[in-house]
């Protein structure tokens, strides 16, 4: 009986370092060892090999994207508390968290008063597009309109290449706070009318649509433009709850004076 040939582990790892694979020549000698040991099969032992290295990229990709993305950390759809707010239909939640929404280009409108969750929603949400491959940005509304004045006089094929213009979700955050002027309102106009039917927007704010007149420089015209594109296969969540602030809040003064 002859005997097996001896498996040259370190030009195996060298090799697959030089195809780029160097999550899989990290594991190569782990991943060998078992093999020997278990007698895997030698398809077995492959796919495994490349599931690592494919789990690693995917790893390492929604690091990346979250991270480029500007969503504030530590708040997913998981640590959502539910119990505490019944007017979030759970369901409803779950279904926007497929992302078929987002591959649909459609929008996003969260309304309630402040300290709701609009904004935990909105992250969650963001996080669970970027699992699906999705690219997403978030920005507030002030910082956004910052970026938008400052961006007014780009030339079109520069425009285009802004992130709040291609990525694949635009979160608006904390929308309805400070009312625009006339030209803040078209630049937002702007913004609105090149990424219908291109991307998905998410807005959270703090008034109902029938407000937005007020906050569009009180023009009534632009504010149905605007309304109209955004509200076309559109997602509206109302949220009438407690604050989660103010129960921290309670929470906090009641313990103090226990």
């Amino acid at each position: 009986m002859s005997a097996r040939p001896k498996l040259d582990v370190d030009r195996s790892r060298e090799r697959l370092e030089r195809l780029g694979l160097t999550y899989a020549a990290e594991a190569l000698p782990g991943a060998v060892s078992t093999a020997v040991k278990q007698s895997v099969a030698p398809q077995a032992f492959l796919d495994g090999l490349l599931d690592v290295e494919l789990d690693a990229r995917e790893e390492r990709r929604i690091r990346t994207a979250l991270k480029l993305s500007n969503l504030p950390t530590g708040q997913t759809l998981a640590d959502f508390d539910f119990a505490f707010q019944p007017a979030v239909e759970r369901s409803r939640i779950d279904t926007l968290a497929t992302g078929a929404w987002v591959k649909a280009s459609e929008t996003l409108l969260i309304q309630g008063p402040p300290g709701v969750g609009k904004t935990h929603l909105a992250v969650g949400l963001g996080v669970k597009a970027i699992e699906q491959g999705f690219s997403a940005q978030f920005y507030r509304f002030d910082e956004l309109l910052t970026a938008l004045k400052a961006d007014a006089g780009l030339a079109p094929a520069r425009l285009r290449r802004k992130k709040y213009l291609n990525t694949a979700l635009l979160i608006v955050d904390e929308l309805g706070f400070e009312p625009m002027d006339r030209a803040e309102a078209s630049l937002f106009f702007r913004l609105v009318t090149y990424r219908y039917g291109r991307g998905s927007i998410l807005i959270t704010t703090n008034k109902s649509v029938r407000d937005w007149s007020e906050l569009l420089a009180g023009d009534e015209v632009l504010t149905a433009a605007i309304l109209d594109r955004l509200l076309h296969n559109a997602h509206v969540i109302n949220i009438k709850g407690r604050s989660y602030r103010l129960r921290d809040l309670e929470q906090t003064l009641g313990a103090r004076t226990n």
